[in-house]
């Protein structure tokens, strides 16, 4: 089985703020930072995000081309560095994971990782709820579940996903690309059943309804 790597994105104190590195390893994320440390640069690299996923040669391939297609934003073409914001990055980073079912996004600060913003479920002491499927509250394939932030009508498309305008998303991950700015929290992380309805009942409030019984 192929083993999962990294896409990074990097900033650095001695760039302009809206330079950054974007690049794969397939070791941690930190110790490819560490070996980027040299000469060529006055600065250490700092981590901004980055994704896990066994994917990654592709993801990288495809987060260059995507930047590469906005606009004439490398800085020199046979090099990974972008003129362009690191949150814009992270955009086109998170708009990629959605379409990847293994995609796990973790945002940094002083080189550590903040919070997942992959799929993220409910968490009790010693217990761990297992992760949401539509068949738990007796919805099937083909019906209707509804984004209630932006009023987004989606199709069942398996018994973990939604199909809209062609493209498959785990809760989640749709969550994550499509919440509205003045909702989204510090983590960047949501629990995504909690955000889309059935019937006009809130997924979540479904399942807990049916665990309780």
């Amino acid at each position: 089985m192929k083993e999962p790597g990294y896409v990074y994105i990097l900033t650095n104190p001695s760039f302009k703020e809206d330079w950054v590195k974007i690049g794969k390893s397939s070791r941690p994320v930190n110790v490819r930072s560490k070996e980027l440390d040299n000469t060529a640069v006055p600065l250490p690299f700092e981590i901004f995000a980055t994704i896990r996923t066994v994917k990654f040669n592709e993801v990288e391939k495809l987060i260059h081309k995507t930047i590469d297609r906005l606009t004439d934003l490398r800085i020199r073409q046979n090099r990974e560095f972008f003129n362009i914001q690191p949150q814009i990055a992270l955009d086109i980073l998170r708009d990629i994971s959605t379409t990847i079912d293994d995609a796990f996004i973790e945002l940094y600060h002083n080189n550590q990782p903040i919070k997942e913003a992959a799929e993220v479920q409910d968490e009790e002491p010693h217990k761990r709820r297992a992760p949401f499927r539509f068949s738990m509250v007796n919805i099937q394939i083909g019906e209707t579940v509804v984004f209630t932030p932006k009023n987004i009508k989606v199709k069942v498309a398996s018994d973990n996903q939604v199909e809209y305008e062609g493209r498959i998303y785990k809760l989640s991950p749709f969550t994550a690309a499509f919440l509205p700015d003045e909702m989204r929290n510090a983590s960047d992380a949501y629990q995504g059943p909690k955000y889309f309805t059935f019937n006009g009942r809130p997924l979540d409030e479904l399942r807990k309804e049916l665990e309780e019984s």
